[in-house]
């Protein structure tokens, strides 16, 4: 549960300038009615609705605790809203953070149910994997690039879990982990030139495709925070601690979508980095 506390030191991170101390965490009885609800994949009332963020960030920390009874281990964290589209869409100023489970990570071509959680969507992500405890020392995207030793393609797919009319807004995503439920996680790339990398990353162009080759969405690598590797950035702006082995989910690379869009099976495709790679999943 060592990581655990890193959420908890963001917030304190966050909370310098004052109001940790009066943080409102939820109550044990609404983690333990949350946690009830997710694992029955039935939507439930959102943690923090009327709260700050130094609210939701104490909240995570005590479902990190419990959900990780539940999938495992935390192996790494996933920034959130990280375009301009996605805040705006749910009223947020700046990205958001949340943890990874072990048990969470599916192969490429895995099946799921199409209803997989109590509100499902899926999303076009990427995860770096952290080489070295260095990065903590980096404060650009490229610096940090230098200590990614892979990149994986990923499909997240996340369950927003809250209820319709439940208020949706960066405290409450917080609040919940940012909606992590899975994720199908493709082959390594080997990052053997970080310079390289970087420009591909950014330079990439990420298109997912329906069963019928119908192109839901298409969208650069710039989308998530001008380049991907600003996501490792934020993130340790915001008080995290990376570890070598850490795996980092970017975020949202073109818009979240429903399980009933792909027709059956979504295809996830990197144009332009090393190999041109591309994941499926299947919804049963």
């Amino acid at each position: 549960m060592k990581r655990t506390f890193t959420i908890l030191s963001a917030a304190a991170g966050l909370a310098l300038s004052g109001g940790l101390a009066m943080a409102d965490c939820a109550s044990d009885d609404q983690i333990a009615a949350y946690v009830a609800d997710y694992i029955a994949k039935v939507q439930t009332k959102a943690l923090n609705a009327d709260g700050t963020m130094e609210d939701a960030l104490c909240t995570q920390g005590k479902l990190v605790a419990a959900l990780s009874k539940k999938l495992g281990p935390v192996i790494g964290y996933k920034a959130g809203l990280t375009s301009k589209p996605a805040q705006e869409r749910f009223g947020a100023s700046e990205p958001v953070m949340g943890v990874l489970y072990r048990d969470m990570m599916l192969e490429s071509g895995a099946e799921v149910p199409a209803n997989f959680g109590a509100r499902s969507l899926f999303e076009a992500d990427l995860i770096l994997v952290v080489g070295d405890d260095a990065i903590n020392d980096a404060t650009t995207g490229e610096q940090a690039m230098a200590h990614i030793s892979a990149v994986h393609p990923f499909i997240e797919l996340p369950d927003i879990v809250y209820a319709a009319g439940e208020p949706i807004t960066g405290v409450t995503l917080t609040a919940n982990g940012v909606a992590a439920r899975m994720g199908v996680l493709g082959d390594a790339i080997p990052v053997t030139d970080a310079a390289s990398m970087y420009a591909a990353l950014g330079d990439m162009m990420v298109a997912v495709t329906a069963s019928d080759g119908e192109v839901l969405s298409e969208a650069p690598g710039a989308a998530v925070l001008g380049n991907p590797a600003n996501a490792v950035t934020w993130l340790m702006s915001k008080g995290i601690t990376l570890k070598a082995g850490d795996l980092i989910s970017v975020g949202s690379i073109g818009p979240l979508m429903t399980p009933p869009q792909a027709k059956g099976k979504a295809t996830v495709s990197y144009a332009g980095l090393p190999g041109d790679p591309a994941i499926s999943v299947v919804f049963k």
